[in-house]
């Protein structure tokens, strides 16, 4: 055999199939406009046929590109950042560019080792949801980028793309209000995170706009997994408690898993337990009963990014913050108690005092809420 079949095929090869010069096959594949439509047809069907695919790195080298993306996200195995990915992919191959996706696992110094090998890729930029708490070699980094997630907000002169994470929250919070649950838990990710602050920083607003002191708020902590929801939801139930209890979950995954540990408790989501998701992730679908959500667009923030980015390459940015709306997906994991009777109201015993604004408590716990915690809203203000 006079060719090893693990010999990468050359433009030789395609040119001896398709009986033309190695420089008409070339010129040929490469667009090049002085080849007849012909011959070109004949110069790809040979490229087909033995294999050929080009050497984009030794393109790269002659034209100062390579075809090439890169993306770093958090967590590859979160639904949500699969989607991002996915959005970023196809927007990527519409303009016949290739992406080389990297998960951090939220840990600094594997981005900055993906980060490195990207350049060594010599892609031609990358997108970067950034771990770390600072980038102090932005200037280094040797390419163009564009930052996606919450952590950007930290970077005012570099292009981003987001979720409107206020808006998002805020819708959330509306929602559960309309429900009856006025003053929900929270399932926070590591104190760590920006989109923690983020998140805290749009419920402490909405509060005090309803006159409701956020230090009443119970407040849990875990990793963005589902058994980091499933924990932290153990803990809320252990907490003393009145009534129904309904939850606010950072993400999806989160909420997934307080949702197994309800189940795990012998209670029943939503008779026992309210909970409420964030990010939109397929799987809430499935879940039973199906997770209310805050969706969170991360396929058009994967695709908005890329557009971005080629904004960069080409040196025509306009280094601004997009932020992207988000939409609340309505199942069944949020009980309606909104019916309740809003006039009884009850003590912290729990029994009824009829304060008319009298109560020696700070708050009342009214029934109609049925919230698990005192929920801030004042006796004599409206709502005894």
């Amino acid at each position: 055999m006079s060719k090893s079949r693990n010999r990468r095929p050359t433009i030789i090869d395609v040119a001896e199939r398709a009986g033309v010069s190695k420089s008409t096959a070339a010129r040929a594949l490469t667009g090049s406009s002085n080849i007849t439509e012909e011959t070109r047809e004949k110069v790809v069907k040979a490229a087909a046929a033995v294999g050929y695919e080009r050497n984009h790195l030794a393109v790269g080298m002659r034209s100062g590109r390579s075809g090439m993306l890169g993306l770093v996200i958090p967590d590859i195995t979160n639904p949500f950042w699969a989607d991002v990915a996915r959005g970023a992919q196809d927007r990527a191959a519409k303009s016949g560019v290739s992406l080389l996706v990297f998960s951090s696992d939220w840990d600094p110094e594997a981005e900055t080792q993906h980060l490195r090998a990207l350049r060594q890729a010599r892609v031609d930029g990358a997108i970067i949801n950034p771990v770390a708490d600072n980038f102090d070699d932005l200037d280094r980094f040797g390419l163009p980028f564009v930052f996606i997630g919450s952590s950007a907000e930290r970077f005012a002169d570099v292009s981003s793309v987001g979720s409107d994470i206020a808006q998002a929250v805020r819708l959330g919070l509306d929602h559960l209000v309309s429900k009856g649950h006025p003053a929900p838990s929270l399932i926070l990710g590591p104190k760590s995170r920006l989109a923690r602050a983020r998140f805290l920083r749009a419920v402490h607003e909405h509060c005090v706009e309803r006159d409701i002191d956020p230090a009443i708020l119970a407040v849990e902590d875990g990793e963005y997994t589902v058994e980091g929801g499933r924990v932290a939801m153990r803990r809320l139930l252990e907490r003393p408690h009145v009534g129904h209890v309904s939850v606010f979950a950072a993400n999806d995954m989160m909420a997934l898993g307080a949702m197994m540990a309800v189940r795990e408790a012998g209670l029943d989501c939503p008779r026992d337990v309210s909970i409420l998701g964030f990010d939109g992730i397929p799987s809430g679908e499935f879940a039973w009963p199906g997770l209310t959500t805050v969706a969170k667009p991360g396929r058009d923030i994967g695709e908005r990014a890329v557009e971005g980015l080629f904004d960069e390459i080409e040196h025509k940015p306009e280094h601004r913050r997009i932020f992207m709306p988000c939409r609340l997906i309505e199942r069944g994991s949020l009980a309606d108690l909104s019916a309740q009777n809003p006039n009884a109201c009850r003590g912290q015993g729990g029994s009824d005092h009829g304060c008319q604004g009298q109560a020696t408590d700070r708050y009342c716990l009214c029934e109609w809420e049925r919230s698990r915690a005192w929920i801030g809203i004042r006796c004599g203000r409206g709502n005894d």
